[in-house]
């Protein structure tokens, strides 16, 4: 690594730790120093000569304005568990099953024509002269029922502690007051945040940027009564935490109808973001995101007529400013930081048309981690978590770049931790250097250009609905992972833009999932017009490859709606009587490295016979390739991240592109799995990396011969490889 160089970098300062924090904006370079939830700093730190980020949250920390106006707080619908009814009544305690402190039943006028009561049994509304609420017990009382059928009460609640903070008072044992969370629906309480905003900017001269964290809604997350099931449900992709009466009665009045509480609590399902969207829902986000953008300008506005810039912390309350929205540039925001455990998430920052884009690393400065475990804390290895965040990070921050890194929480917390401070201080001077390399021009990439394939498209690109260790249980997630570090160029595409065309600039579609989901496409795969298109392209030289269960939908003569392509089908039960087609295995062009481990699926099989078996566990297909006219389907029964499934999806997207002899271009691909380069060809900067805990050896063929090099565990080299001799 070359001599480290300053900047580029945010630090957590704190009040009472003054030397701490200016001795460690030294050592790792900071250009700059922020506030934690729940920290301050103090005027020896503000007037260091350092650029100053200022956090707020601009929905909590109201609590005197919320407490004088608490039907103005911020408002869900939740679902009572299913009860069976044993006679012809049954009794509904509604918060039997839900976080006291989290939430308050909204039994106001408004609210209550909102509520509804259901039979689960026959799927039917039980009428509202069948059920009462009594407002002193708190119980929802259905008279006139059918024994054995299975009841459920939808009510509207308030939420009375915001939820962030919740986690981070609850993870922290703090012993101060529960902040609630204002919901700006309201114009009275846009009046009182306009004002606020004013006050707050002419109070803080020092500060430089204006950390939004994020805007006005979060995502979903209702915490349970007993420990043992306390987080019922999150979904970090969900609208369900931005409903209000006063929101549905001016969305009906926009779109001509009412939406009411099962068009939330879906049954108890509630509007996961990993099922395809109806059109009701797909109106509530537009609805909710045409509120956001036209307040939340309002208050970037009053920041930047302070000469302050306006960054926009993309977790959190985030809900409702979606990045990848076509309308996101009309907030005017400076700058995106986003909290990342991951390469995708990188990628996903990295992608956001804003000036200024900022990842904070992890671990996070907390004596725990998000799971619960140690970290700055007995029993805890921080300097191995970041060892472990940040192999997975650098790669994708190879293939696009990222303006800035960070950290957040307790500074106080790196003291015990020497070995921390030395290896944060390694990353951020490796942070600059490679950032640094992205200034002369963009990497090598090979030819072949990626989709993939899903309901949501290029508005949820490089995510599902949460970090990387909340969806590990989703294909897609997985494949997203081995895609951010991949020298290929990237797509996120819908249904839609098949429609329109989009085809005729992609070499490979991607389309991963289980039947049903957002990720593998559910309904969409109904849609005659998109079969074909598809069923065209690949028989014109397009590769398909299908994860899991893509294109799957039932009605159809066959259950994966590209089986015609893939070679291959599921059988769902209705074959379990006819033949099956015996095969050898093969792997001639040799895609499956070693160590590579798929997990086979049941009842996959061959649909003529057709399909080359590349390779198979107990008899279950574990890789496939068939030929379709010109082009391939390729299948894997799932995909779980993994260096070793990493090069094999590599492998299998140069082997699409073998028309064009890509597939035996060796050029900058390392010969060992474990290792991964970069090569910069406008500066002729070739970065080798090492993603394991091992010391690896690997080969590079470049344009100026071969390439080796040594690499210590997780290290990176960096060489122009013009100037060296080839072996």
């Amino acid at each position: 690594m070359s001599k480290p160089i300053k900047g580029s970098f945010t630090l957590p300062g704190e009040s009472g730790y003054e030397a701490l924090t200016l001795e460690l904006a030294e050592r790792w370079g900071a250009d700059v120093i922020r506030d934690s939830d729940g920290t301050q700093l103090s005027d020896e730190i503000i007037n260091a000569g350092y650029g100053i980020y200022s956090t707020i949250c601009i929905i909590r920390d109201h609590n005197e304005w919320a407490s004088r106006n608490q039907d103005k707080l911020q408002q869900c619908f939740l679902i009572t568990n299913p009860k069976v009814a044993v006679q012809d009544y049954v009794s509904f305690y509604l918060m039997e099953d839900f976080f006291a402190e989290q939430f308050k039943v909204n039994d106001s006028k408004e609210a209550f024509k909102y509520w509804q009561v259901f039979d689960r049994t026959t799927g039917e509304e039980v009428p509202r002269g069948q059920w009462n609420y009594e407002r002193e017990s708190g119980h929802v009382v259905i008279t006139g029922i059918v024994p054995w059928h299975k009841y459920t009460v939808s009510f509207m609640a308030y939420r009375i502690w915001e939820e962030i903070s919740m986690y981070n008072h609850t993870t922290n044992h703090w012993d101060k007051e529960h902040l609630m969370q204002i919901d700006p629906i309201y114009s009275e309480t846009q009046t009182y945040l306009l004002d606020w905003m004013e006050d707050w900017c002419q109070q803080h001269q020092e500060t430089t940027v204006v950390r939004f964290t994020s805007l006005f809604y979060n995502f979903a997350w209702i915490w349970g009564s007993d420990e043992r099931n306390r987080h019922l449900f999150s979904d970090w992709g969900s609208y369900d935490f931005t409903v209000s009466s006063r929101a549905l009665d001016l969305f009906a009045q926009k779109y001509g109808y009412s939406l009411l509480a099962e068009d939330f609590v879906n049954g108890g399902k509630y509007q996961v973001t990993h099922m395809p969207a109806d059109q009701r829902k797909l109106d509530w986000m537009a609805f909710i995101n045409d509120f956001v953008i036209e307040f939340g300008k309002k208050l970037i506005d009053i920041v930047h007529n302070h000469g302050k810039l306006a960054y926009v912390f993309y977790d959190d309350s985030w809900v409702g400013m979606e990045p990848y929205n076509d309308r996101f540039q009309e907030f005017g925001f400076d700058g995106m930081i986003k909290c990342v455990f991951s390469g995708y998430e990188a990628r996903m920052c990295s992608g956001v048309n804003v000036d200024t884009h900022e990842i904070r690393l992890h671990p996070y400065l907390f004596p725990v981690g998000l799971g619960g475990l140690p970290t700055f804390k007995e029993g805890g290895d921080p300097t191995l978590d970041a060892k472990k965040y940040w192999i997975n990070i650098r790669r994708a921050l190879l293939r696009e770049p990222i303006d800035r890194i960070g950290l957040g929480g307790y500074l106080h917390l790196v003291e015990p931790y020497p070995d921390f401070c030395d290896y944060i201080e390694k990353i951020a001077n490796e942070f600059r250097e490679i950032k640094e390399l992205h200034h002369a021009g963009k990497p090598y990439q090979i030819k072949t250009k990626v989709a993939v394939l899903h309901s949501w498209g290029k508005l949820r690109s490089w995510t599902l609905s949460g970090h990387f260790h909340e969806t590990v249980m989703h294909d897609l997630i997985h494949v997203n992972e081995a895609l951010s570090g991949l020298p290929v160029e990237v797509r996120f595409i819908d249904f839609e833009d098949i429609r329109q065309g989009v085809l005729q600039h992609i070499d490979v579609v991607i389309n991963a999932g289980s039947a049903g989901s957002a990720w593998s496409g559910g309904e969409h795969w109904n849609d005659h017009q998109c079969v074909d298109q598809l069923t065209k392209w690949v028989y014109e030289g397009g590769t398909f490859i299908g994860i899991n269960q893509p294109s799957a939908v039932e009605g159809y003569d066959s259950f994966f709606r590209m089986a015609h392509v893939l070679g291959v089908d599921e059988d769902t039960g209705a074959r379990v009587v006819h033949g099956k087609w015996t095969y050898e295995t093969r792997d001639e062009h040799g895609l499956l490295p070693e160590g590579a481990r798929i997990t086979p699926k049941h009842n996959v099989y061959l649909t003529d016979g057709t399909a080359a078996v590349v390779d198979e566990t107990d008899g279950m297909i574990t890789l496939s390739a068939h030929d379709f006219g010109k082009g391939k389907g390729i299948y894997l029964p799932s995909f779980e991240f993994s260096w070793e499934n990493t090069r094999l999806l590599l492998n299998l997207i140069r082997f699409a592109g073998q028309e064009s002899q890509e597939s035996q271009e060796t050029k900058y691909i390392t010969d060992n799995l474990f290792t991964e380069c970069t090569y910069y060809p406008e500066s002729k900067i070739l970065v080798v990396i090492n993603n394991s805990d091992q010391v690896q050896t690997t080969t590079i063929d470049t344009e100026y011969g071969k390439h080796s090099v040594e690499l210590d565990p997780y290290d990176t080299k960096i060489t122009h490889i013009g100037l060296i001799k080839s072996v």
